[in-house]
């Protein structure tokens, strides 16, 4: 076969990810927080992207007073109209008065009756500073001493700091040990605390870094464990609740064997409890009751981390109409625009072909933002219509008409790709009239329905599944079995092992341990409705 060389013309079509496409994919899967500081990191970079403000775009007059108002009384005037170029209204004659001639000094000093240094006794720059200075403050920034006026106020900077966890032990620690060495130990240990109040149970490693020995590790934490807030500086729950009751002098062998087993107070063994620590029901019911006056956490009372407040990207509300109106947070969208003006005056000085190449890229780049900005507001709206739309039986029912529902039925409605729609509904969230959800939320599987209609929804199963268990008696739990029986009556058709799965995954307990707890809950109280009948029958 012999090699020939030909031209060929052929016609293909195929997706290229440009740079532009592929930070608009990415600026749809960003949450708020993490779009603000994308926005942020871009206006620092390119100078034709500036931040929009209230005032209108760049170039443009700002807008008249009357322009947003409710009436035509509010309308902007022009500067021949009284008042309309200035703050302040002449008064009538005013003009006429500033214009005429005062004449010499003589003939002013004859008029006054005096001389003019008794009326202008200083120059009037000195007698504002000094009338200035002995004024009293008469706004909230001059009493302030800081910031200017035209500052936005701020509660925030006078709020006092809360006094965490570590300061609180760091105060302590500086009376309580004189001995640098000991002070060092004792800093190292608390930097260790987490905001529970708990130290790791292996210490170790601290003596091997600190170049100390075990027992001086073990000296100044006996030190730290006395500190306030009783119970801070414990490895584990039991030397924490034990802490506590040594300051309250409640430590005795009963108590010391009850804190040694309390995996059989988690369990309501009390018979085995009542064995071990030698008392009677009685004795061993204040026993349990100390216990649960104590606090297992004792760092959580003291200044934390501050969490930051989840945003809404997306409002429900109800319509006039019955239906439901849906809305973007504006708060959460960047307001960005290409200066355009500054863009004009550069090109026609810049000479260079480096500069106008990077100025041109600059443009294309503030005009793509843009663009990519507005594109991911009008698909998260988009998208946040349409599955309110599918879900409508939520929004006015609750969570038990929540339908099945995945992101293709989303996807063919809207006319996108699934994976477009996955990235809009990660880390965004929706503010509606039962709560704020995450929009993953909605997009829950499909459970069959026993008798061959509608499916149903796997979280209107687990809340169904929540509602019966905390309905049940305590003289009758319900088990597995029969909670798969009771959901078959009512037409769903699931598996015993599908709502072991949903129980444990909402944190409910087996049937065995919520009879053993509820029982234990029917006889504390009965126990006490007992000793107050007891009581009250007792001769006065």
């Amino acid at each position: 076969m012999a090699l020939t060389q030909r031209l060929e013309f052929r016609q293909s079509q195929s997706l290229v990810m440009t740079p532009q496409l592929m930070q608009a994919i990415k600026l749809l899967q960003l949450s708020n927080l993490d779009l603000t500081t994308f926005v942020e990191e871009e206006l620092e970079r390119n100078p034709l992207l500036e931040r929009a403000s209230d005032e209108g775009p760049v170039g443009e007059a700002p807008a008249e007073a009357g322009q947003f108002s409710d009436s035509g009384d509010f309308g902007g005037s022009n500067g021949d109209e009284p008042g309309g170029g200035s703050g302040e209204a002449f008064e009538p004659g005013q003009e006429e008065w500033m214009s005429k001639d005062l004449g010499t000094r003589a003939e002013i000093e004859q008029t006054l009756d005096t001389g003019l240094d008794n009326v202008f006794s200083e120059e009037p720059a000195e007698a504002a500073a000094r009338n200035a200075q002995d004024a009293a403050p008469t706004t909230y920034t001059e009493w302030g001493g800081g910031a200017s006026g035209d500052e936005d106020y701020n509660l925030e900077a006078f709020v006092a700091a809360e006094t965490t966890l570590s300061d609180h032990l760091a105060e302590q620690l500086s009376v309580a040990f004189t001995a640098p060495a000991q002070r060092m130990i004792g800093q190292y240990l608390i930097d260790l605390v987490d905001e529970a109040g708990y130290l790791p149970p292996d210490l170790g490693q601290a003596a091997e870094r600190l170049g100390a020995s075990q027992q001086e590790v073990e000296d100044v934490l006996a030190v730290l464990q006395k500190f306030d807030p009783p119970g801070v500086c414990a490895r584990n729950l039991s030397e924490c609740l034990a802490i506590q009751l040594r300051e309250l002098d409640r430590y005795d062998p009963a108590m010391q064997a009850l804190v040694e087993h309390l995996d059989l107070l988690a369990k309501r063994d009390i018979a085995s409890l009542r064995k071990l620590c030698g008392v009677d029901d009685e004795d061993i019911a204040d026993m349990i009751g100390e216990i649960r006056r104590l606090n297992p956490k004792p760092g959580m009372k003291f200044g934390s981390a501050r969490l930051q407040t989840m945003v809404p990207d997306v409002y429900v509300r109800p319509g006039p109409d019955g239906g439901w109106h849906v809305e973007l947070n504006s708060d959460t969208l960047p307001r960005v625009l290409v200066n355009q003006t500054y863009y004009s005056e550069l090109s026609k000085k810049i000479g260079k072909d480096g500069d106008k190449s990077y100025f041109t890229d600059a443009l294309q780049n503030a005009t793509w933002l843009v663009r990519a900005l507005d594109q991911r507001a009008r698909t998260i709206l988009k998208v946040a219509t349409e599955i309110v739309r599918q879900q409508d039986g939520f929004f006015t029912h609750g969570v038990a008409h929540l339908r099945p529902l995945n992101l293709k039925a989303v996807a063919d409605a809207i006319q996108m790709h699934e994976s477009t729609v996955s990235r809009v509904t990660a880390n965004k969230y929706m503010a509606t009239n039962r709560g704020t959800f995450e929009l993953k939320y909605f997009f829950t599987a499909s459970i069959a329905s026993a008798d061959g209609g509608e499916a149903h929804s796997a979280e209107a199963v687990r809340h169904h599944i929540k509602q019966l268990i905390d309905s049940e008696e305590p003289s009758a739990i319900l088990s597995d079995d029969t909670i798969v029986e009771r959901l078959r009556a009512s037409g769903i058709d699931i598996a015993r092992r599908t709502v072991a799965k949903y129980r444990e995954a909402m944190r409910i307990p087996s049937s065995v341990q919520r009879r053993r707890d509820k029982q234990s809950a029917l006889g504390n109280v009965l126990s006490t409705a007992l000793s107050d009948r007891s009581r009250n029958t007792e001769p006065a």
